[in-house]
C-alpha cells in the first residue's frame, strides 16, 4: 500500500481538481431528495448510465413514496427490469416508500443513522444522499475512490471505511464538501482500472502510483 499524501501536496492535489472543475456534481438523475435516494439505491451493481435510462420514464409518474407505493412492486418492475437485480430492489424501494410514509411522514430523513435503517441503504448510499441532498460533507467510497485513493495516495486503506476516514482526516477542510465528486470522476475517467490515462492526469507529478501509463 502506498503511503499517505503530505499535507501541502493533498492541499494542490485538490486545488487542481477544484481549478479543473468548480461544482462536480453525481452523475444520477433526480429531482428531489426522495429521488436521489431511490436511484442510488438502484445504481448498486449497476452503472449510473443505465440507472437513468430506466428512470427516465419512473420519475415523472413516482417522485415521492406515496406515488411509489401507488405504483406498487410490479409497477416499478417494468420500469427497472433492465437493472441488476431489479427484482430484489423493486422490493427495497417499495419496502423503503412505506417506511418512509410511516416513520418519517414522507420525507427523507438527513441523519445517516436514520438513512441506514431504511431496506437496501448502506453507508456508501446514505453518505451520497447526505452529500448531495442535504450539503453534508460525507464521503461516499466507492471502487473508484477506492482505486484512485490506494493507487495515488490520496487516502490509502485496506477496506472502504478506512478509506472513507482518510479521506475525513486528509483531505483540507475547503475541499471536504465535493472530495468525492472529484474522485469519483477521476477514476471514472482518468484513472481507470485497467488502462488509466496517466498522461491526461493533472495530479500525475504528485501521485504516488508507480505503474504510470505513457
Amino acid at each position: 500500500m502506498v503511503a499517505q499524501l503530505d499535507y501541502p501536496t493533498m492541499k494542490e492535489v485538490f486545488r487542481r481538481f477544484a481549478e479543473a472543475n468548480p461544482h462536480p456534481e453525481g452523475e444520477l438523475e433526480h429531482v428531489n431528495a426522495f429521488t436521489l435516494l431511490v436511484a442510488v439505491a438502484l445504481s448498486a451493481q449497476a452503472t449510473d448510465v443505465g440507472v437513468n435510462r430506466a428512470t427516465h420514464g419512473l420519475w415523472p409518474v413516482a417522485d415521492t413514496p406515496q406515488k411509489m407505493l401507488a405504483l406498487g412492486e410490479d409497477g416499478l418492475i417494468e420500469h427497472i427490469k433492465s437493472i441488476g437485480l431489479y427484482r430484489n430492489k423493486a422490493k427495497n424501494v417499495i419496502a423503503l416508500s412505506r417506511l418512509l410514509m410511516e416513520r418519517f411522514g414522507g420525507q427523507v430523513p438527513s441523519s445517516r443513522a436514520a438513512l441506514v435503517s431504511l431496506p437496501g441503504v448502506g453507508r456508501k448510499t446514505a453518505n451520497v444522499v447526505l452529500n448531495m441532498g442535504w450539503g453534508h460533507p460525507a464521503q461516499a467510497v466507492d471502487t473508484h475512490i477506492f482505486r484512485v485513493g490506494n493507487r495515488s495516495g490520496i487516502c490509502p486503506g485496506k477496506d472502504v471505511d478506512v478509506v472513507e476516514r482518510a479521506i475525513e482526516d486528509n483531505v483540507p477542510v475547503e475541499y471536504q464538501r465535493h472530495a468525492h465528486h472529484w474522485l469519483i470522476l477521476h477514476g471514472r475517467y482518468i484513472c481507470t482500472a485497467r488502462k488509466p490515462r496517466c498522461a491526461d492526469c493533472l495530479i500525475r507529478d504528485l501521485c504516488r502510483f508507480e505503474e504510470k501509463t505513457a
